[in-house]
């Protein structure tokens, strides 16, 4: 009973109108699934930050969308934390810019829903002949 009532607290629930069809709900991990797709979506953005079990999931096969994403839902409002790895030679305050935009815009397109704070932690950057330079090393 406990269990049930904690997992109804986190999820968003929406109504519209007095038609009386009944309530939305909209998970957490749907928002954080439509946050990585907008920040992917983004030029500049090498890729999003994961974990190992994530990376190990990838090479398996199966795309971890909400990879590199954090929503916390508070009573103020959705906050979301983005973690990414931008690519070398981008501005970063206008591609994290263009990242916030995206998100806010996908997630009220998509879920009526609007984020109070869209965070961009930039953690890395990706240099062009990165890959290359890994190549080399397996080679020797």
């Amino acid at each position: 009973m406990a269990e049930n009532q904690n997992q109804n607290q986190s999820l968003l629930q929406m109504s519209h109108g007095k038609d009386g069809l009944g309530k939305i709900e909209i998970a957490p991990e749907v928002i954080e699934v439509i946050a990585g797709i907008a920040a992917s979506e983004v030029e500049g953005v090498a890729s999003m930050r994961g974990n190992f079990a994530s990376g190990v999931v990838e090479r398996l096969g199966k795309k971890n969308h909400g990879k590199g994403v954090k929503v916390e839902l508070a009573e103020e409002g959705i906050q979301v934390d983005v973690y990414c790895i931008m690519q070398f030679g981008v501005s970063i305050p206008n591609t994290a810019q263009k990242i916030q935009d995206n998100i806010r815009q996908a997630l009220l397109n998509m879920t009526a829903l609007e984020a109070d704070e869209v965070n961009i932690h930039v953690v890395g950057v990706q240099f062009e002949n990165q890959k290359t330079e890994q190549e080399l090393a397996e080679e020797e």
